[in-house]
């Protein structure tokens, strides 16, 4: 079954994307940029690192993104390049970053709320940008709920 785009609006997916980014991107310790490549490297399934670079195109350049998703666990290697059949590296996201955008896809389709607990990244109020999230993400749970 094909959706229209109505269908699509009516689910309202979007409708608390940015809130959910900034939340996953303040919990995780990932740049928006690096988020969005993740998302985009989860649909590609498998990619190489000349994916990445065609990838980050659209991004804001950072020379050191690649081994920051490296090192912290983002991305794996799936096959290593053997110099006959398989050319180069072949990479997948990782485990960890499979949940997490998994848990991303449950809160903007409503199945799972945004946490407030003590525990919360915005939850400290620190700064008038956490009061504001947290605001935010009271009045999303309290509209998904619905």
């Amino acid at each position: 079954m094909k959706l229209q785009p109505d269908d699509i609006r009516n689910i309202g997916l979007f409708k608390y994307y940015r809130l959910t980014r900034k939340w996953a991107c303040k919990t995780y310790n990932l740049t928006d940029g690096e988020l969005e490549l993740l998302i985009h490297f989860d649909c590609l399934g498998r990619f190489t690192r000349d994916d990445y670079i065609k990838g980050t195109y659209i991004y804001s350049w950072d020379k050191h993104r690649w081994e920051n998703l490296r090192k912290n666990g983002w991305i794996e290697v799936y096959a290593k390049r053997n110099k006959t059949t398989i050319k180069f590296n072949v990479y997948k996201v990782s485990a960890k970053c499979k949940y997490i955008i998994s848990r991303i896809y449950r809160i903007l389709l409503g199945q799972e709320d945004l946490p407030v607990s003590r525990r919360s990244v915005f939850s400290k109020n620190n700064s008038y940008t956490d009061k504001v999230f947290n605001k935010a993400i009271d009045n999303m749970n309290k509209d998904l709920e619905r």
